[in-house]
């Protein structure tokens, strides 16, 4: 069975994306810690990011690399923390986080609403900005 973020991919399931191209798709968590966590997804389904072959790991962080820079210059931020945990969808996938402090990236934390039409703001934001 395809996972969620596969069936994003496939545009079954609607989502604010930010950057794609053939490997990978950025798009903004629709459950996030803060305004502006982006999720960076690659296309090829692999549950473990670590069992990604060494070309294609070393490309995720490339393409994230952008995309954080973004985040910093649109955001409210002190940085883009980076984490990738993995047990929450069994598809491989790096979170993008603005942080003012190491508790905002806690993933014991509750997630915010973020109104579409404000997740469609910064989707524009960051867009502008890569």
């Amino acid at each position: 069975m395809a996972s969620i973020f596969t069936k994003i991919i496939n545009r079954e399931i609607p989502s604010h994306i930010i950057a794609e191209d053939d490997e990978f798709i950025a798009i903004l968590d629709a459950f996030p810690l803060v305004e502006g966590h982006v999720l960076v997804i690659p296309k090829k389904e692999i549950n473990n990011a670590f069992d990604l072959d060494d070309d294609l790991l070393s490309k995720w962080m490339l393409f994230a690399k952008p995309i954080a820079k973004a985040i910093q210059k649109v955001l409210p931020c002190k940085r883009c923390g980076v984490a990738i945990i993995g047990l929450e969808v069994p598809h491989a996938h790096m979170h993008l986080v603005p942080l003012q402090t190491a508790q905002d990236i806690n993933f014991t934390n509750k997630t915010i609403a973020v109104s579409d039409q404000r997740q469609d703001q910064i989707m524009q934001l960051l867009k502008t900005n890569l």
